[in-house]
């Protein structure tokens, strides 16, 4: 039985959220789709991008990701508005709802991205092009957002056709269809083919997809190590893998922030690295797991940055523990430049019933610790984050849970 695998991607998702809520909630007269548009972040908070536009902003010249005050001077009518999280996850929800319909087998790969596999459903919808056209409909009408879908038999190749012409449409990329409608394209445009080895690539001549799919991957190997004879596969349409209905387990978890101020001292570092402890350490123990393995990464104001790790003798999802480990890795990393971004990530994950390693020199009542952050958890889950927060938060201006989308941005929609 031949595969038919299809990806969904929401055209510019976050905006048409937006625009839809605005539309069918709000009563607004106004599409933001048809407009110079962006969702943007706040600029007083240091989170001035540009997370996603419309068309015609588009032609402007804009693009996702650049600073706003760039996006502002391309297009001075551009109409800005805030992100709000907590609508485009529950579209992002409906969307992959809708999708279940047609299929047992989705893997949501994005909040706004999924792989379905349509194989052997010839007789429920038809046709996979039918199908997708019948899909592409069906979220339109009942969320009032467009998609593009991209059919292949493999994954990476409905990816790669669902990038085809856009917006509100469905493409086709097998096997047969890839030397047509895949090879001339610019060798950046193939998927995992990221700035630095688009750059490399071109670097050795390769100037298309099809010049990579017939390069040596012997060659490849020598100059991209394991990463050349991926994208070889990718440009030659190989792709094995299949869809994943369950997610595959964290190999780690972190949270980063970017500081409203530039911080001098240590001492604000290290609150704000207590605030990013809390968050990570609460994510350790709602999975379960421990954390053998913890990295702090900082960003200067110059956009420099650098990161340091450390193996812990044990593994631990103790806030405290966690906390005291980023403050050593922090006083081994800082030369003294003010810091716009830290971060904290962890990893080599174990199952949080392991045993702990005692040491005679050890200096924290671990059990106690343990049972304090299991207690400050239940009260969160029961009466809200801000329920139990440490004193040192009270001033300063730092979120005591501090990281990931901020407060303004979760919205209530």
């Amino acid at each position: 039985m031949e595969r038919r695998i299809f990806h969904i991607d929401v055209n510019s998702a976050y905006l048409s959220w937006e625009a839809v809520y605005r539309l069918w909630h709000e009563g607004s007269g106004l599409d933001l789709r048809e407009i110079p548009s962006a969702v943007g972040g706040d600029l007083a908070l240091r989170r001035g991008i540009i997370l996603a536009k419309s068309i015609p902003a588009k032609k402007y010249g804009i693009k996702t990701g650049e600073a706003i005050w760039e996006a502002k001077q391309k297009c001075k009518e551009l109409v800005l508005v805030p992100p709000n999280y907590c609508l485009y996850e529950k579209s992002s929800k409906a969307f992959v709802e809708i999708l279940s319909k047609y299929s047992p087998d989705v893997e949501q790969y994005s909040i706004d991205e999924a792989f379905v596999d349509m194989t052997g459903t010839e007789g429920l919808w038809g046709d996979a092009k039918g199908a997708a056209e019948t899909m592409r409909e069906e979220i339109k009408r009942e969320l009032g957002f467009t998609v593009n879908i991209g059919i292949s038999d493999n994954k990476i190749l409905a990816k790669m056709a669902s990038d085809f012409r856009k917006p509100d449409r469905v493409h086709t990329l097998f096997s047969d269809e890839i030397e047509q409608k895949m090879w001339p394209l610019p060798v950046s445009e193939l998927f995992f083919v990221g700035r630095a080895t688009a750059k490399k690539l071109l670097s050795m001549g390769i100037r298309t997809i099809g010049d990579l799919a017939k390069t040596d991957p012997h060659l490849l190997r020598q100059h991209l190590k394991k990463h050349g004879e991926v994208i070889w596969a990718f440009a030659n349409g190989i792709d094995l893998s299949v869809v994943e209905t369950e997610p595959p387990p964290n190999k780690g978890y972190g949270n980063s922030t970017t500081i409203a101020f530039d911080v001098s001292d240590r001492g604000t570092a290290k609150l704000v690295l207590l605030a990013l402890s809390e968050t990570v350490a609460s994510r350790l123990r709602e999975a379960g797991v421990k954390a053998e393995v913890v990295a702090v990464g900082i960003k200067d104001c110059d956009f420099h940055y650098e990161s340091h790790q450390m193996i812990l003798k044990t593994a631990t999802n103790i806030t405290m523990e966690i906390h005291k480990a980023a403050c050593r890795l922090f006083d081994e990393l800082w030369d003294g430049r003010a810091v716009r971004h830290l971060g904290i990530h962890t990893g080599r994950l174990q199952d949080a019933d392991g045993f702990r390693q005692i040491s005679m020199f050890d200096d924290m009542e671990y059990e106690k610790m343990e049972m304090m952050d299991e207690t400050i958890d239940r009260i969160r889950r029961r009466f809200g984050m801000d329920a139990v927060k440490r004193s040192v938060f009270l001033t300063g201006g730092i979120d005591h849970m501090e990281g990931g989308i901020p407060r303004s941005f979760r919205g209530t929609a």
